[in-house]
């Protein structure tokens, strides 16, 4: 069995678009059960659980994730997708480091208190920091050096921009369409830290990852019970 690890912590941390449990369950000789198991503790060894706070100039931006309706069956679709644009799905926030890391996270929404209330404990005042023009971005000029580019006049003005963001959203949703077909909000933060581990860690060999995450996996659990949401069998 021990090879079997190997093998998937090896396609996990490598693979640029992600794997899927049933791929891997194929490849490993192992039910779908199994492989989607195991892929979930290999992304947990994947979160890096830092609270050092970015600083320099930062990339901040917001999106939306949830599994598109043409890909889920007609039953779920009604339940699930109840209206248009953001509705129904779960909002995420992401800072990017220039010559950095990127970080990300589940939000309950974009108001503006839960942004400036993230931003205060992820990003050292005085930072420069880049957003678009949403509202809620509105009154942090007075701890950040904030500078705005509304997308609808200009995606580039000089330094100001958030491309580089926009970016690792754009390959984080076609990895979960994909690879994944959808994400449930419960599993998200996994698929989060799998992307952004392999974006801050591109720098690195295959091997030079594989070994990483190896040795991130000393320490952390995750059962089955923790897995599929039920109270008595959490993480540790």
């Amino acid at each position: 069995m021990l090879g079997k690890w190997l093998a998937a912590i090896w396609m996990v941390t490598n693979c640029k678009n992600g794997i899927s449990s049933c791929e891997m369950a194929h490849d490993l000789g192992v039910t779908q059960k199994t492989a989607w198991f195991m892929d979930h503790r290999i992304r947990l060894s994947m979160h890096s659980g830092t609270f050092e706070k970015m600083s320099g100039e930062i990339e901040i931006d917001e999106t939306f994730l949830g599994g598109k309706a043409r890909n889920m069956h007609i039953s779920k679709r009604r339940a699930k997708i109840t209206g248009t644009g953001g509705k129904d799905k779960t909002p995420v926030l992401g800072f990017l480091q220039r010559g950095g890391e990127v970080r990300t996270q589940r939000i309950p929404s974009r108001r503006k208190k839960v942004l400036h209330d993230e931003i205060a404990k992820g990003i050292q005042e005085g930072s420069m920091i880049y957003t678009d023009a949403l509202a809620s971005y509105e009154g942090l000029a007075a701890r950040y050096g904030h500078q705005v580019v509304d997308h609808a006049i200009e995606y580039v003005r000089g330094r100001v921009l958030t491309n580089g963001l926009e970016n690792f959203w754009s390959l984080l949703k076609r990895t979960i369409r994909g690879s994944y077909v959808s994400v449930e909000p419960l599993h998200l933060d996994r698929h989060l830290d799998e992307q952004a581990f392999r974006y801050n860690q591109r720098e690195l060999t295959d091997a030079e990852r594989f070994r990483l995450v190896c040795g991130n996996l000393i320490g952390k659990r995750l059962t089955y019970r923790g897995l599929i949401g039920q109270a008595d069998g959490g993480q540790a």
